[in-house]
């Protein structure tokens, strides 16, 4: 069974102290596909040597995530995502989006430089990773206005009402399930086991974000194991076949 983690931050320093294990961990669990989004330009050298470190297993992304789009330094981030894509290959662009849970002043250049990362996913024929925090619509007015067929990616950590699942599934974009899918609260549960399984993949966004019974620890790719059980019951289908649907899911929007 070959698992895919298709968003987990495993270079934070979360992992300092344990990343080699914490690895093993994961790969004991058959999590041997990683995918990996970028954050600013203060990651990149951790993500490089991630990558180093990993070449067969971890596929990194390029991108400026809305919550680190400042006034002061946003133009010279997007500019510095380009320039990396102009010298190697990435997987995707992202994670990218708007998040008005932390700042809301910033919609204005969140929006800006989520159109900016959009195209440039478009000019490479790449999938865009969205990160949406309290943000559905604001989302969906961008998608609305760059729609398109070269338009496609995941929304990273799916949170919506089922309304909301469709609608983003309509933009050719995948819902990225993950811990919140466990959660009492989590309300995805509700309604996921109606959305195809061709329109799902797989995330931990580790460090962040653990399934239960791990919730308000730190997260590990090898917890996505949980989230494949929650999923096996809410589907009434094993384990081994959400496993492979899923990752060649992400197989087809990732290429790899």
């Amino acid at each position: 069974m070959i698992i895919t983690d298709t968003h987990t931050h495993l270079y934070s320093d979360a992992f300092n102290e344990d990343r080699y294990d914490m690895m093993q961990r994961a790969f004991n669990e058959g999590v041997t596909r990683f995918f990996i989004p970028a954050i600013d330009s203060t990651h990149i050298d951790a993500m490089l040597q991630l990558e180093q470190d990993y070449p067969e297993y971890v596929h990194l992304m390029m991108g400026l995530h809305p919550t680190s789009v400042k006034p002061e330094t946003y133009k010279d981030e997007l500019k510095g995502v380009a320039n990396w894509f102009a010298k190697r290959s990435f997987c995707a662009v992202g994670e990218i989006g708007i998040d008005l849970y932390w700042d809301k002043s910033t919609l204005n250049i969140q929006q800006e430089a989520f159109k900016f990362q959009i195209e440039l996913a478009k000019s490479y024929n790449l999938p865009i990773i969205i990160h949406c925090r309290e943000s559905f619509d604001e989302i969906f007015e961008v998608l609305e206005e760059v729609n398109d067929d070269k338009l496609f990616g995941i929304f990273h950590c799916f949170t919506g009402t089922k309304k909301q699942a469709e609608r983003a599934i309509s933009f050719n974009m995948l819902l990225g399930i993950g811990g919140v899918v466990t959660f009492k609260n989590g309300k995805i549960d509700q309604f996921i086991n109606e959305i195809d399984l061709k329109h799902i993949v797989l995330e931990t966004d580790s460090p962040y974000l653990a399934p239960k019974p791990y919730r308000g620890k730190r997260n590990e790719s090898a917890y996505i194991s949980k989230v494949l059980e929650k999923l096996s019951a809410l589907y009434n289908k094993s384990e081994d076949e959400i496993a492979e649907v899923t990752t060649q899911n992400s197989k087809a929007i990732f290429k790899i």
